[in-house]
């Protein structure tokens, strides 16, 4: 007997200014994500395999529901994310044509985007039958915002959002399996989860020419990380249940829906208008000065030289930095400043690294004691 079952969901209709498309799919052609029995089948076959059908917790903690809010939460967005992906290859639309994703082989790149998108289906209506089981309602898609326009950076962009997953999940696992409830038994299915999108990390590196597997030792985050990172990908006021609803921190100036803390190579200024390659708070292997710093601007809130920069990066303890060159601007919302960026010094890992701007100097102990003092943040820095 099938138990977890699929729960019916209402999409978002709601709109924002952004610099970037918005998207508003669902429900998709399959149904999703409110699929009939038979459209459920049919994304399990598409999908390579079924939902879990073991019995699901009738009780969750506080912090348990949490993490299944932000996991469905994140699961909603990449299937919107995958689907649309799907649809601009298919189609044709500029920057995704033949050309664009040689010298891969395009008939098995759409089989593999069309299997994480099911695949991904998969995992928003498990997380969602958690909640449901436990008396918690579930999770309805919003409206996001994806900040690419052609191939190469949407294989990128995926890359970056998979390894932030790769970094949380293994973090709501210890959450589960120490918290004390039922949610416990979650540990296992969300290691298969862990493992499944592992693979698809591989294939989008690949993809672009990296060894599959960036580091021996990959980047972990904290469900605070990932939450504030999403946030910045969903239209502001888009969501049928608030964002509030998460218990988790917003960090930052709230009412700066895109801004916060960036970090985006020594550029001049007047090059982030009218429209960056990237949003500024993901930084694609940054230029540093001749001293080895990276600038950082933090939008919307003071900084003062008893903060710091910290880095958090593979397995190792965070890396503390102090800020330098602090640089108020009268005129604009905005201070500049630097901080070293240690990429061989400290041992950094390729593929992730996480930035956040704290109060204090540390040490932390763990991302956990980081995420207790963050001020503003993150900025999500890929290098090789």
């Amino acid at each position: 007997m099938l138990l977890i079952t699929v729960v019916t969901l209402a999409a978002a209709v709601s709109a924002a200014p952004s610099n970037y498309p918005i998207t508003n799919v669902f429900p998709l052609a399959d149904g999703f994500p409110n699929p009939s029995p038979e459209q459920l089948l049919s994304i399990q076959k598409a999908a390579g395999g079924s939902l879990p059908n073991a019995p699901l917790p009738t009780t969750l903690s506080q912090n348990e529901t949490t993490a299944l809010k932000l996991l469905a939460h994140n699961e909603l967005f990449e299937v919107a994310f995958f689907n649309e992906l799907l649809t601009n290859i298919t189609t044709n639309v500029p920057g995704y044509c033949v050309n664009d994703t040689a010298p891969l082989d395009r008939a098995l790149l759409i089989k593999s985007i069309e299997a994480i998108k099911n695949q991904e289906e998969l995992h928003a209506i498990g997380a969602n039958a958690f909640l449901v089981n436990a008396k918690e309602a579930p999770i309805a898609p919003c409206q996001y915002i994806f900040p690419v326009s052609n191939f190469k950076n949407a294989i990128l962009f995926a890359q970056v959002f998979t390894d932030l997953a790769l970094g949380t999940i293994p973090a709501v696992q210890l959450l589960f399996g120490t918290d004390g409830g039922e949610g416990r038994r979650n540990v296992i299915a969300l290691g298969s989860i862990l493992g499944q999108e592992g693979q698809q990390d591989g294939f989008f590196r690949y993809a672009q020419r990296k060894t599959p597997s960036a580091a021996p030792f990959l980047t972990g985050g904290t469900a605070s990380i990932a939450f504030n990172v999403l946030r910045k990908l969903i239209v502001q006021d888009s969501c049928p249940q608030p964002l509030s609803t998460i218990d988790l921190p917003v960090w930052g100036n709230p009412s700066w829906e895109q801004g916060g803390l960036w970090a985006n190579g020594y550029v001049d200024k007047a090059l982030r208008l009218p429209e960056p390659a990237w949003p500024l708070w993901i930084s694609i292997n940054p230029k540093l000065s001749a001293w080895g710093s990276l600038p950082f601007t933090e939008f919307g809130l003071d900084v003062g030289y008893d903060q710091s920069i910290v880095y958090l990066s593979g397995q190792n303890l965070p890396v503390v930095v102090p800020v330098g060159n602090i640089s108020h601007v009268l005129s604009a919302p905005y201070t500049d400043f630097e901080a070293l960026f240690p990429f061989e010094e400290a041992g950094f890992a390729n593929g992730l690294t996480i930035a956040v701007l704290v109060n204090g100097k540390g040490p932390f102990a763990n991302a956990d004691e980081v995420a207790n003092a963050v001020v503003d943040g993150p900025v999500i820095i890929e290098r090789n």
